[in-house]
């Protein structure tokens, strides 16, 4: 059956223990030895780019990467006939997409004959949520996912959809995640990836207060107020957002042991200061590096591999 990795909701907790321990095991070049892996980027990025494409080549494979002005989703080629296209010289194709819908769209139209990975779309990032739960896990737990049950994470800013994927695998492992964010802001119900549906063993809290959202953090994620897409709105987000900066007097607020998350890049002055960033708490560069890890494992899944 072919394996498909678009939302961390859609996976069983078997599937996932096994993409968090694959993510960490040793591993050899024979996985994709002699094989291609199709990325398609939408939108761009530096680290989905980067630890995509040294995932792949590191596990044997090689990767071909096709920008947005190259394939023009729906503008130049309808998604179901680039999925019928990739589907004839890819087994596996990782997509950076704005409209999370193309990916049930290319996969019904390739037949299931080629496995999807979610390299971000406007409802989920998988791929990052796996790399945020093995680096928290570094730092409380010595690199046991299991070991994270009873831990405070709070996301404060705009919750978006790092939000949504981070909430759904820190939940399902019984870690309590709060999220700070104003009216309008906020996480929102229903669709892919959906937090506030979940029932876990974790709890989930909303706030519109940034102080109370952080007060008993273990671990404070922020991410960008200004995303692609919304570039129009960046006066009005600076302003309505102010009071969700992560700095050095909202950092003081949480445990001594509080470590700052950023899924990058990151704003400086706009959702986290320098001082905070480039503190000793901040594990920013660790989540670059399990970026990697979590590409690894999520590859060696999709080929079957046992963890």
């Amino acid at each position: 059956m072919t394996r498909h990795f678009i939302t961390i909701e859609q996976l069983s907790d078997g599937d996932l223990d096994s993409i968090y321990a694959l993510a960490r095991s040793p591993f050899d070049d024979e996985t994709l030895k002699g094989q291609g892996v199709a990325l398609v980027f939408e939108r761009p990025s530096l680290r989905t780019r980067a630890s995509s494409s040294v995932a792949v080549h590191e596990l044997g494979g090689f990767a071909t990467f096709f920008s947005d002005e190259e394939v023009g989703i729906d503008s130049r080629e309808c998604a179901e006939d680039i999925a019928r296209t990739l589907a004839e010289m890819f087994a596996i194709a990782g997509l950076r997409v704005r409209n999370h819908a193309i990916f049930e769209r290319m996969r019904a139209a390739s037949l299931d004959r080629m496995s999807l990975i979610n390299l971000l779309s406007g409802a989920a990032h998988p791929t990052q949520a796996v790399a945020d739960v093995l680096t928290i896990a570094d730092q409380f737990a010595k690199g046991d996912v299991h070991g994270l049950a009873g831990l405070e994470v709070a996301y404060v800013g705009d919750a978006t959809n790092v939000t949504r994927s981070l909430a759904v695998a820190l939940l399902r492992l019984g870690v309590n995640v709060t999220v700070g964010a104003p009216t309008g802001y906020q996480l929102s119900e229903g669709g892919p990836e959906d937090p506030r549906a979940l029932k876990s063993v974790g709890r989930l809290r909303l706030t519109d207060s940034p102080t109370e959202a952080v007060k008993k953090a273990d671990v404070i994620y922020t991410d960008a107020w200004v995303s692609m897409g919304v570039e129009a709105e960046t006066d009005q987000r600076r302003r309505e957002l102010s009071a969700f900066r992560v700095d050095e007097k909202l950092l003081a607020l949480a445990k001594k042991r509080t470590v700052l998350l950023h899924c990058l890049p990151a704003h400086r002055g706009d959702e986290v200061t320098n001082a905070v960033l480039d503190s000793a708490q901040s594990l920013v560069w660790r989540q670059v590096f399990h970026r990697r890890s979590a590409m690894i494992g999520v590859l060696r899944w999709i080929k079957g591999e046992n963890s």
